[in-house]
């Protein structure tokens, strides 16, 4: 992510997300475009809402009224309401990025190389959703307890490509606590961010703090 917030914001683009899908797999049929477009329907009128009324008094209801569908398909697509906050659609983009890093690169470089780009790709396309988001994660205690909860996809998505590189099972005990190290990392570094209203650049905020944990991963 670029990832400074400056103080004219980029509009969010669905349009732009949905060509960098595209980009690191093939092309989606038309069902899966079509949920893909709804699932961005329901989380742009949520962050507009969220913005004229508050996270609290923004229901479920309401959202599924702005965005034209039933409460029913929202939460066919969000379990929570913090679920369409806090979930994306990059962990594909992610995964495709990391497996075409080089295979004699150090994990710790692919995975740095990957977070980073991918801060600078959303913050570029959808800033005012990051933050947005990480402004809630430090202001509801849920959405932050919920936060905890979605990153584990991220961290299957990272274990399985290490795993898969080094040779080990997908459920290796090695590679799944240095994936948690990162992401510990990467949770810490948003809040910080947050909590200091969005001052500084994400990306080399991450960058830093994931040369720092480098140390503890080489001879």
């Amino acid at each position: 992510m670029a990832a400074s917030a400056p103080d004219s914001a980029p509009t969010p683009s669905g349009d732009r997300l949905a060509e960098s899908q595209q980009s690191a797999s093939p092309r989606p049929g038309l069902r899966e475009r079509k949920k893909l477009k709804t699932r961005l329907a329901i989380r742009k009128e949520t962050y507009r809402l969220i913005a004229e009324r508050g996270y609290e008094a923004t229901t479920v209801e309401q959202i599924a009224a702005a965005a034209e569908v039933s409460p029913s398909t929202v939460f066919r697509y969000f379990p929570t309401k913090e679920d369409i906050v806090l979930t994306d659609e990059y962990d594909p983009i992610v995964e495709a990025q990391l497996r075409a890093r080089p295979a004699d690169e150090h994990p710790l470089d692919s995975i740095r190389q990957v977070i980073v780009h991918s801060l600078m790709s959303q913050v570029r396309a959808e800033q005012d959703e990051v933050v947005q988001r990480t402004r809630l994660m430090v202001e509801f205690p849920a959405v932050r307890a919920r936060m905890t909860e979605t990153m584990t996809a991220t961290s299957a998505v990272l274990v399985r490509v290490l795993a898969d590189r080094a040779g080990r099972p997908h459920d290796d005990l090695d590679v799944r606590v240095r994936v948690a190290a990162v992401m510990g990392v990467l949770r810490e570094v948003l809040l910080y961010w947050a909590e200091r209203g969005h001052r500084g650049d994400l990306a080399e905020l991450m960058d830093a703090a994931l040369r720092g944990l480098d140390s503890g991963w080489r001879p």
